[in-house]
């Protein structure tokens, strides 16, 4: 048995035997600036009750040294995952002395090393269950407690965590800081930071209630941090909420901290909320990405209440949490900051994932059937956040705004501090809107797949509209017509959709949206007439909204074969120059890409992808002067360059300082065109061009990058050093790992890798037993061998009918995309 991987039943048991009260966790970090020190002691004092004589509970790390159980000292039992715990009364209080682990894989408490100023950085992260790296813990969202931290660190150290500090005792180069105890929590949004940060103070006040306000960066991003625009959208997100719940934040302050190598994009952390340092640009950056920076921050905020203070019982209801918080990040960014279009980026990137997730074979309902935290773990996907945003959109369309967020504020007034399932919120939502839920619930969360509309004409004439896998949807039909050039909407019928075909009467239109305002969730087809329209006048649709609902559609129909990749390209190379919002623009350059290396025919992939080199580089060279679209362009130029050196002579020229006015050749664009000559065979002397390149940007960014534009050299002996690094390097970082795989794939060069096939499918279940889930995902997903064949893969699924249910789902969503790549390509032919 995998005593590390906890499952649904055996967390049922232990929490109706135990109820626990308060916990109490002491950290010495004060050894972190040593290199060579691995581990770091941690002291766990819980008290709870029990109906049981013997619990467990969950720690990993280097050791446990001491166990007591109501002050008597028991014989250490433990296996490397679990303490066993025997000799239990009524009321406990248990102590472990252990020493936890300093991970370099973001996972439990993470140590950085900052090359720029040789300072060291620590922050936690434990969603799903990671906590128990760093403290001896119940890992199960449903046993709360109130928590108190005690961490000694260096002195001049900022020292965080969910509360504020009660007192610090400074001694001689030390401090011992003693946080207030938390509100009743998981152990997964517990959090702890501590280094040389740089802080910026700020407060948010409502009435009465005032918060403090922190933001948190290394020293050496600190220029970089925005902070004052970050602080804004926070205020604005407090105003919002707090309103919109009728509940008061209930965490007392609220501090976010940018992170390195950090795993996600977010955590939400009460008091304390983790940000990836991927959301500050060293350079240049474009509005498209600061209002992704905002939506996550009102993402994180709206957890606050949706997961942290009613959380779901076990990970069966994750959604609860985040597509909540997914649907309220873009309804908050949408209503209450600039970002008014945060729909628009919702309906054409964010639903992308969700329609890719859901085609697989792998996928899963909204509320998903999590037996263990391995499956937990992989269901941080595509359906559980924008799937399941996009059905509360269409959700709150089907109820209204007004019972939709009554019903929240009820559902938080009655469970507040505790744990709910499914039909905890849907009895407030049914009692609020007088509407029986059930059936919408059975429809929506509790099915998977995605429909698809379009429109036939019936031999008498009738225009019927079509519906695989029928569900209920109430959506809008949007009839567009020219008009001066423009393409402008004329009309719209609002209507339902049941079952697999339902007549229409609409007239004559140009170009007709079936799913106009993007109320529902579905694929929409166009019909013939619209494509030709959109063909020729897609950039001359007014509605940003419109527009992203056919870039969806033009996307969907390209990745389902209905669409030839190249008649989808030409589309691109026509309309994305014109493409006003930026959010769109970026998606759509990376969709362009992946069409040309994964969708078009091996025979005319090199054409189409200097076709394409040659497009990005005259919309850079005719893009406005210092505009977020000529930035957008030089990235896809760089993105481009790596796979065809056509232009290799302009990306010199760009790293040699000759840009188009107003563009910034920040350190990370440097980065990537330094790495297209270098995967392209265009830096003469590569060794030497990284060295000075990573000489001009030692930072922690710098030698990441430095170290994939090493590994992207097309040699093969550069190739099989990546790999060899990549399997077997355990001091590798997570960042780091990415890197060595980034430079073993790039350029497409099958030539260079595909020795590596039979290695691959002899490693990975090994690597799945012995690494981390966080590490072994990257490999497996990473380093999977896209060739032109599907026998290798089916043979291994074949031979390992027992590997892991998560290593199996993994490769099996693997295999999947290889065969729709297979199946996509074969059709151009």
């Amino acid at each position: 048995m995998d005593t590390a991987n906890l499952t649904r039943e055996e967390t049922a048991a232990r929490s109706a035997a135990v109820t626990v009260h308060r916990i109490r966790v002491e950290l010495d970090l004060t050894g972190a600036p040593e290199r060579a020190r691995t581990g770091f002691p941690s002291v766990t004092t819980l008290e709870f009750d029990a109906t049981t004589d013997t619990t467990w509970l969950d720690f990993i790390g280097e050791g446990v040294q001491r166990v007591s159980v109501n002050g008597v000292d028991q014989e250490i039992v433990y296996d490397g995952a679990r303490i066993s715990l025997s000799g239990l009364a009524a009321s406990n209080l248990v102590r472990v002395e252990a020493v936890g682990t300093y991970s370099r894989s973001g996972e439990g408490l993470h140590r950085f090393h900052d090359p720029v100023d040789d300072e060291t950085y620590l922050y936690t992260q434990y969603e799903p269950a990671d906590s128990r790296r760093v403290m001896a813990c119940f890992e199960q969202p449903d046993m709360k407690a109130e928590y108190t931290f005690v961490v000694d660190a260096p002195t001049g150290w900022e020292v965080l965590s969910n509360q504020s500090p009660t007192h610090t005792d400074l001694g001689v180069g030390v401090q011992r800081v003693e946080f207030a105890p938390t509100l009743p929590i998981s152990s997964y949004i517990t959090a702890v930071a501590a280094g040389p940060y740089s802080r910026v103070d700020g407060e948010w006040q409502r009435g009465e209630q005032s918060v403090t306000l922190g933001v948190f960066v290394r020293r050496s991003l600190a220029p970089h941090l925005e902070a004052e625009e970050i602080l804004e959208v926070t205020r604005q997100g407090l105003d919002f909420f707090t309103d919109a719940f009728a509940s008061p934040y209930p965490w007392g302050k609220y501090d976010q901290i940018f992170v390195p190598e950090y795993n996600l994009g977010a955590m939400e952390n009460p008091g304390l909320v983790t940000f990836t340092e991927s959301y500050l640009s060293r350079g240049a950056a474009t509005d498209a990405q600061r209002a992704a920076r905002a939506n996550t921050i009102l993402h994180e905020m709206a957890h606050m209440w949706f997961g942290d203070l009613v959380t779901m019982t076990w990970w069966d209801d994750l959604w609860l949490k985040e597509s909540f918080a997914d649907y309220m990040g873009a309804h908050a960014s949408a209503v209450a900051t600039r970002y008014h279009d945060a729909w628009v980026k919702f309906a054409a990137s964010r639903k992308a994932w969700a329609y890719q997730q859901d085609q697989l074979p792998t996928t899963h309902p909204i509320v998903a059937d999590i037996t263990d935290l391995e499956a937990a773990k992989l269901n941080f996907d595509g359906i559980t956040y924008a799937k399941g945003a996009a059905v509360l959109k269409q959700l709150v369309a089907f109820v209204g705004d007004e019972a939709f967020f009554e019903g929240a504020r009820r559902y938080f007034a009655v469970n507040a501090f505790g744990n709910t399932t499914l039909d905890d919120f849907l009895v407030q939502l049914s009692a609020v809107s007088g509407r029986d839920m059930s059936d919408w619930s059975t429809a929506w969360l509790q099915t998977s797949g995605v429909s698809t509309l379009w429109t036939e004409t019936a031999p008498e004439g009738r225009q019927i509209l079509v519906q695989t896998d029928p569900r209920p949807h109430r959506l809008r039909i949007g009839l567009y017509e020219r008009a001066d050039g423009r393409i402008v909407r004329r009309e719209q019928r609002e209507l339902d959709v049941v079952g697999e075909r339902t007549e229409l009467d609409l007239p004559e239109a140009d170009l007709v949206l079936l799913n106009d305002d993007d109320l529902t969730y579905v694929k929409a087809r166009l019909d013939e007439g619209s494509l030709v329209t959109v063909e020729e006048s897609l950039s001359a649709i007014d509605d940003p909204l419109a527009r992203a609902l056919v870039w969806s559609s033009l996307w969907n129909a390209t990745r389902d074969g209905e669409l030839a990749a190249q008649r989808y390209l030409a589309i691109v190379r026509s309309h994305a120059p014109h493409e006003s919002n930026i959010g769109l623009l970026t998606g759509v350059l990376a969709n362009a890409i992946y069409t040309i290396r994964h969708y078009v025919s091996a025979t005319s992939r090199e054409e189409e992808q200097r076709t394409w080199t040659d497009g990005v580089w005259s919309a850079l060279v005719s893009a406005e002067a210092g505009s977020d679209a000529q930035l957008s362009w030089a990235r896809a130029f760089a993105t481009a360059s790596a796979f065809d050196d056509e232009h290799h002579a302009q990306v010199r020229a760009l790293l040699e300082g000759d840009a188009p006015e107003g563009l910034v050749i920040d350190p990370d664009l440097r980065w990537q065109l330094l790495s297209a000559l270098v995967t392209t065979g265009h830096a003469d002397l590569a060794d030497v061009d990284v060295a000075v390149e990573e000489q001009r940007d030692d930072t922690g960014d710098g030698r990441t990058a430095a170290r994939r534009a090493r590994a992207s050299r097309p040699d093969a002996a550069v190739r099989r050093d990546a790999w060899q690094s990549a399997w077997e390097d355990l001091a590798l970082s997570n960042d780091h790992l990415d890197a060595e795989i980034s430079g073993f794939r790039a350029g497409g060069r099958r030539d260079l890798i595909a020795g590596f096939d039979a290695e691959y499918f002899a490693r990975i279940v090994q690597a799945w037993d012995e690494r981390s889930i966080e590490i072994a995902r990257r490999l497996v997903i990473g380093l999977f061998p896209a060739g032109d064949s599907l026998d290798a893969v089916d043979a291994w699924l074949a031979a390992n009918t027992a590997a892991p249910a998560a290593l199996r789902r993994l490769v099996v969503e693997q295999r999947d995309h290889l065969a729709r790549d297979l199946r996509v390509r074969a059709a151009q032919d």
